[in-house]
């Protein structure tokens, strides 16, 4: 099987290196060779992070070169946007309808973007575009769960079983976080349904 590149980009908090690592642990359990890298900006005071996933038969580096990522992940549309070029010409971009007013926006130092749902949609050929936040709140009821439904949409593009990403998700919600399994599993089922009816 040919290395599969996953670039999955936001801001600290949004749980983006657990949504990484629950990617990394899935594709090691379902028995491909796995390489990961993490970027944290100044993730505590709302900056970048960026967390790239290789998995394949063998993956030498966990890096992946400039438009080569098969799968785009955002948890921000302008995050989709600044990290674009990641993603390969066939690609697809799962990206979390939401904006985060960036701190160089709130600040002053830039304007704001102008018509991002359009650049959104014009930019990505193959494009999956899931409110995560709405759902994680309204139909899980809990809004710390977004990044589970980024998951299950995720979990529609990648070729391994919802049984592996479970497998996963009991392997890094463990210990004390074992209390979460139940609500991050349902995230992950809504986010998967939502991903596969898009």
């Amino acid at each position: 099987m040919k290395t599969v590149s996953v670039s999955l980009v936001g801001v600290g908090g949004q749980g983006i290196i657990l949504t990484s690592d629950l990617l990394a642990r899935a594709a090691a359990i379902a028995g491909y060779d796995v390489k990961k890298s993490e970027i944290h900006g100044m993730a505590q005071r709302g900056g970048s992070v960026t967390s790239q996933v290789r998995f394949g038969d063998a993956v030498y580096s966990p890096i992946i070169p400039h438009g080569t990522a098969d799968i785009l992940v955002s948890f921000d549309k302008v995050e989709a946007l600044r990290s674009a070029s990641v993603l390969s010409s066939g690609g697809t971009a799962l990206v979390n309808d939401m904006y985060l007013v960036p701190v160089t926006v709130s600040s002053g130092q830039q304007s704001p973007v102008k018509d991002l749902d359009g650049r959104v949609g014009r930019t990505f050929k193959s494009l999956i575009l899931l409110d995560a936040q709405k759902i994680a709140t309204e139909e899980v009821g809990n809004e710390r769960t977004m990044n589970m439904v980024i998951a299950g949409a995720l979990s529609t593009l990648c070729p391994f079983e919802e049984k592996v990403w479970l497998e996963a998700m009991k392997e890094l919600l463990s210990g004390p976080k074992a209390k979460l399994l139940d609500v991050n599993r349902k995230a992950f089922a809504i986010g998967r349904e939502r991903a596969k009816a898009s």
